[in-house]
């Protein structure tokens, strides 16, 4: 780990818990002001992290066109990007990793995957009615379309009690950074529309990945119903990304052409987090086969 990286870790770490506490229902309201002394200050640092994270993002958001037809196809053509700064990742996934390996593979990349449908809750406040109609309706299908059974929290519980997803190694600060920036755009609505292009960002590149861990929970033996998840990914991630950009995207931009930039922004950001999990999850995984032989 770099001597920058070893920095990042503590800084992320304590973000992870404050973000798991802030939006939990409470009883004890004695100490509120307190509380809001603390929420202050890592509010601030939040900001910080952020702020960092879009002057990296910046010049390429620039150049995104501000005409909605054009910026969607730009938007769109984020995905071969995504690709290439994944590739042989998941195709190793498929058809190569261990049990051991996928475990700790998923134990990552579900850490913060219980969270998706209140980014979308956060995201959807005050925005036009077009806009907030079809986040509605990923937030439904987030929620099993009111089938308990067939909820995110639901289908994630299966897959980790079937795979015994290892729980014994923390989260990556990789993949706490990643969800500390999604919890950072959807919660703080000066950056609203930073939180639509990761969020389009995320479903725009979902469907392959999905179908690769799909396989090689396959070859694994892992059952059907605990691969459920991701089965229900590969096969509704291509048809909410199209509606994402035509329904979400497409009429803020229209309603408002500086929107185009806050979106590019957002999904860059994500892209790069994605990125950075990505390599770490090689560096990792090489780690685990080694000590496997």
């Amino acid at each position: 780990m770099r001597p920058f990286d070893r920095s990042l870790e503590p800084l992320h770490r304590r973000l992870a818990e404050f973000n798991r506490l802030r939006l939990q229902p409470r009883l004890d309201v004695e100490d509120w002001q307190q509380h809001l002394r603390q929420e202050l200050e890592l509010r601030t640092v939040e900001g910080h992290v952020v702020e960092a994270e879009r002057s990296r993002a910046r010049a390429i958001a620039e150049t995104a066109p501000t005409q909605p037809r054009e910026f969607v196809t730009w938007f769109e053509q984020l995905r071969e990007q995504a690709q290439t700064q994944s590739e042989g990742l998941f195709t190793w996934l498929s058809r190569t990793a261990s049990r051991r390996e996928m475990s700790w593979f998923l134990a990552q990349e579900l850490a913060a995957e219980h969270d998706f449908p209140d980014l979308l809750a956060l995201t959807q406040l005050k925005q036009g009615w077009r806009a907030k109609l079809e986040i509605a309706r990923d937030y439904w299908d987030e929620m099993g379309q009111g089938n308990a059974s067939a909820t995110r929290a639901r289908l994630l519980e299966c897959l980790e009690r079937d795979l015994l997803v290892d729980a014994t190694h923390p989260p990556t600060w990789e993949c706490l950074a990643r969800s500390n920036l999604m919890f950072a755009l959807a919660s703080n609505r000066r950056y609203a529309f930073q939180s639509i292009g990761a969020l389009g960002l995320l479903e725009l590149t979902a469907a392959g990945p999905a179908a690769s861990v799909d396989a090689g929970l396959t070859r694994l033996g892992v059952s059907a119903e605990a691969r459920g998840f991701f089965g229900v990914r590969q096969r509704l991630a291509p048809l909410r990304s199209h509606a994402w950009n035509e329904h979400v995207i497409l009429p803020l931009v229209a309603q408002d052409a500086r929107s185009a930039r806050a979106i590019a922004e957002g999904a860059l950001m994500r892209l790069a987090a994605d990125a950075r999990c990505h390599r770490r999850y090689r560096a990792a995984l090489d780690i685990l086969a080694e000590r496997a032989e």
